[in-house]
């Protein structure tokens, strides 16, 4: 399979007033692509710290990041904005929806700003991911119109928005009740299956029925668990 994330001796230190923070050191971990990798931890382990910096969002402060095989670490900030956008979709734990947008507005708004989709395709592309995700009856319904379960699948279908290689998770089901969290972890699983990347950091111990890689961030760095 192919590499379509790298992570090679990763550091990442925070300056404060009188200290500096360590939180990774000399983390490596690659993620390909058809596959659901989950990242577990205790609380302020670097869970996020890590997904931040998969996602482009921060910085490593040492080591070397490779997205496709090219290193990320001399882009400008516009370069890295366009490479999120086209490459990496985003779920996280409080959903984020606009709750004055119907649910297909939602997913189309990640849309808007990509000049590789006409305009006049935007609704039909967005009532089709909903579909996907089975929201096809509910693509007119404002969030607070959604339980929490359908809430987290227009989530996901946003994510899906610009047809990103790689999905990152933050904790999608922290919300959920068992049952919903099942469903949203079975889709994110077809999602792999598919072809995509799927990155997900959870406290949840059903997680690892669905993923293919389990991780465990302790002590700065990341091992692998066996299921």
């Amino acid at each position: 399979m192919e590499n379509v994330i790298e992570l090679k001796k990763i550091k990442k230190e925070y300056q404060m007033k009188k200290r500096s923070l360590l939180v990774l050191e000399d983390l490596s971990i690659s993620f390909e692509k058809g596959k659901f990798y989950a990242i577990m931890g205790h609380s302020g382990a670097g869970k996020s710290t890590l997904i931040n910096i998969i996602g482009l969002l921060d910085h490593a402060t040492d080591g070397k990041y490779l997205l496709n095989g090219v290193s990320v670490s001399n882009l400008s900030e516009n370069e890295l904005a366009e490479l999120r956008r086209d490459t990496i979709g985003f779920i996280f734990q409080d959903y984020f929806l606009d709750e004055y947008l119907k649910a297909y507005e939602n997913v189309m708004y990640p849309m808007l700003i990509n000049e590789n989709i006409k305009k006049s395709e935007l609704k039909e592309k967005a009532i089709k991911l909903l579909e996907e995700v089975g929201l096809g009856d509910r693509f007119e319904h404002f969030p607070k119109e959604l339980s929490g379960g359908e809430k987290q699948r227009v989530a996901i279908a946003r994510a899906l928005a610009n047809n990103p290689a790689i999905i990152i998770a933050d904790e999608p089901t922290g919300n959920l009740d068992k049952t919903n969290e099942k469903k949203i972890f079975e889709l994110l699983k077809k999602l792999s299956k598919s072809g995509k990347c799927i990155v997900v950091v959870s406290h949840s111990d059903i997680v690892k029925e669905y993923a293919d890689k389990l991780y465990e961030l302790d002590d700065r760095n990341i091992i692998e668990v066996k299921k």
